[in-house]
């Protein structure tokens, strides 16, 4: 019996011919990273152990991204941990403000996660990097400590789910609507301690960008990791700026899969999630007309260029209604430098949006964006759980870039082609 590409991965970095479903594996990693909030935890910890030295200064990776620039003094304290540490450890890969930018955005961009790693970070969405065909998944501080000082970390190898698209996708569906529906159909726990493998037609179109945001949100179905095999479009994005060799891995024909699910994306509208479950989807006109008083356009789901192209394209020549406040933030100083150039930061300020440094901001309730009680936000970012943007009677929708461009113009959930 075959393989499932993530099988193989977890079986390479464990030195095995193969690894089944159940099995416990300790494995080599090759990238362990951490932010603000998580990385001062895994650092008490880390001396608290007896550990002296990080296992390889080039593959512990920090970047301050939750509350940078810090918005108060315990976010300045939380940034300064990192600092400290990073040039104690003679760190490599630090990455202070000014060229910092989301982490599950910054690291492709960079040529860190490559395909073929084990990667790790104290960050549930480190699942991101699944696009470009790593296995990647988040743990917790204490066992990101462990495995800054031994060089590697012990896992349940997780049953696959694999994930069919098929069809042609309507103007303005995107990944989120993908992810989205995908999530309405399973559930927040259908992909429990599985890995979700992205496969069809459907997904070989996607760019980068798109694969990135699909795999972002896997965790979202409780999976341990979202993963779609490299091909031709992600080689010509990670051979131009690998920062080390990397290995393709591709499921093999005769795999065994817990479930698959095949979909017809035809004639699919764009989708939004309703309070207060990221599995609470509908199609954007079961919502239209529900007023929201904020958006917000970026995180580490929907802040790469070709999500602001997208919503640029809708607010071009158009203003953000008078009773909504819109708040677009590039994941990357990259992002935000390109963006710049092609005239889409102009775009948005003309259209009377706050464009903000790159920044997770108001995606965990963090600032540049608390929402006050009773308010509405309509964001690109992946959770909207009670009180995760603000106030605990707030609400929060989740949707693509186009949907939140067209919101912000109509000033209530709208469709882009009825803007």
């Amino acid at each position: 019996m075959g393989l499932t590409i993530t099988e193989k991965i977890l079986a390479a970095h464990a030195g095995r011919e193969a690894v089944r479903p159940g099995e416990i594996v300790s494995v080599k990693i090759d990238l362990a990273l951490a932010n603000d909030i998580t990385g001062p935890v895994a650092i008490k910890e880390f001396y608290g152990m007896g550990a002296e030295k990080v296992f390889d200064r080039e593959r512990v990776v920090l970047v301050p991204d939750h509350f940078v620039p810090n918005k108060d003094i315990k976010s300045a304290e939380q940034a300064k941990i990192l600092r400290t540490f990073a040039r104690e450890q003679h760190l490599t890969h630090y990455y202070e403000v000014g060229e910092m930018g989301i982490e599950h955005a910054l690291l492709p961009e960079e040529g860190l996660a490559l395909p073929g790693q084990v990667i790790i970070g104290a960050d549930s969405h480190t699942c991101t990097y699944g696009g470009l065909g790593a296995f990647a998944t988040g743990v917790g501080s204490t066992d990101l400590a462990a495995a800054w000082a031994l060089g590697e970390i012990w896992f349940k190898v997780p049953e696959t789910i694999r994930f069919v698209y098929r069809g042609r996708p309507a103007p303005y569906v995107g990944a989120k609507d993908l992810i989205l529906y995908t999530i309405g159909q399973i559930g927040v726990d259908g992909a429990l301690y599985k890995a979700m493998e992205f496969s069809g037609e459907v997904i070989d179109n996607l760019s980068v960008d798109g694969r990135l945001t699909l795999c972002n949100m896997a965790v979202e179905a409780g999976a341990k990791n979202g993963i779609i095999a490299p091909d031709e479009t992600t080689l010509a994005y990670v051979n131009a700026r690998a920062k080390w060799p990397f290995k393709v891995y591709r499921s093999d024909p005769d795999a065994s899969y817990a479930a698959v699910y095949e979909f017809d994306v035809t004639g699919l509208e764009p989708q939004v999630a309703a309070p207060h479950l990221p599995s609470n989807v509908h199609g954007v006109r079961e919502l239209a007309g529900v007023k929201i008083d904020q958006v917000v356009i970026g995180s580490c789901t929907n802040g790469r260029l070709e999500d602001l192209r997208v919503a640029a394209q809708i607010l071009k020549g158009r203003r953000v209604h008078p009773e909504t406040r819109l708040i677009v933030i590039p994941a990357t100083q990259a992002v935000y430098l390109t963006a710049l150039r092609e005239g889409l930061i102009e775009i948005f300020l003309s259209a009377g949006a706050v464009v903000s440094t790159p920044t997770c901001g108001p995606c965990l309730g963090g600032y540049m964006g608390i929402l006050a009680a009773g308010e509405r936000c309509l964001a690109t970012t992946n959770r909207n759980f009670v009180g995760r943007m603000g106030h605990p009677t707030s609400e929060v929708y989740l949707a693509g870039p186009a949907v939140a461009a067209a919101t912000a113009v109509s000033g209530h959930i709208a469709h882009p082609a009825d803007v």
